[in-house]
């Protein structure tokens, strides 16, 4: 354990039920607090894995998460732990599109213990930082791809998670608008302190990161700036 790190994997490993294809293979990494970490690799390297591992939407098979200095699988049990702390954003958005961008980030706050009010201003807030104030009442299905994104990345973050974990964020966005999601991670991690971790084959990705991480085969393969 290593109080440096928000993250920490324990010689993780992830076999699959078959036995023959070991995912993730004894990965140890550990990721600062407001730090951006970028996961590299190809195409069925495991990287996505690693990511769910992380975010406990995956067990593995030995090894272990901390977060914070604690097991997750252990936090995992705690009411709600798991969407006050982890923000997921996927490549698919997994929008409502027959709801507009507000109903959509009012999604995750359903069960929160706030009043209505508290709830629309968190939701409004997210979409100022997000720049759809223009878009609040459009359905989604009527969005640019990079209006999705964003509105799946206020989504995510409208608990104000301490991580924000990213799978191919910007698989199914132009150059232009990588670029403008990438900015907007950065601003989000300045603004709200968030670590954010963001699985990529994007190679305009890594001038966005901080460090980055190279999987294959499921091992890790290098880490550096």
């Amino acid at each position: 354990m290593n109080k440096e790190y928000l993250i920490e994997t324990q010689d993780l490993v992830r076999r699959y039920p078959n036995g023959n294809v070991l995912a993730v293979d004894h990965v140890s990494i550990g990721i600062k607090e407001k730090e951006i970490l970028g996961i590299t690799g190809p195409s069925g390297s495991g990287k996505s894995t690693l990511l769910h591992l992380i975010g406990g939407l995956d067990r593995p098979t030995s090894g272990e998460v901390l977060f914070d200095g604690e097991p997750l699988r252990k936090l995992l049990g705690q009411d709600r732990f798991r969407i006050k702390n982890i923000g997921f954003v996927f490549q698919a958005f997994y929008l409502w599109p027959n709801l507009n961008v507000l109903e959509n980030i009012l999604l995750p706050l359903m069960e929160a213990d706030l009043k209505g009010k508290e709830k629309i201003n968190l939701a409004k807030n997210m979409i100022k930082v997000m720049g759809l104030e223009h878009r609040v009442k459009a359905a989604v299905k009527r969005l640019s791809m990079g209006e999705r994104q964003r509105v799946a990345i206020a989504r995510s973050l409208v608990m104000k998670p301490r991580i924000l974990l990213a799978d191919e964020p910007t698989g199914n966005l132009d150059s232009h608008n990588t670029e403008q999601i990438m900015k907007l991670f950065q601003k989000i991690r300045e603004e709200q302190s968030t670590t954010i971790v963001i699985v990529t084959h994007e190679p305009a990705v890594k001038d966005f990161v901080d460090r980055t991480i190279h999987i294959l085969d499921g091992k890790l393969q290098k880490s550096g700036n």
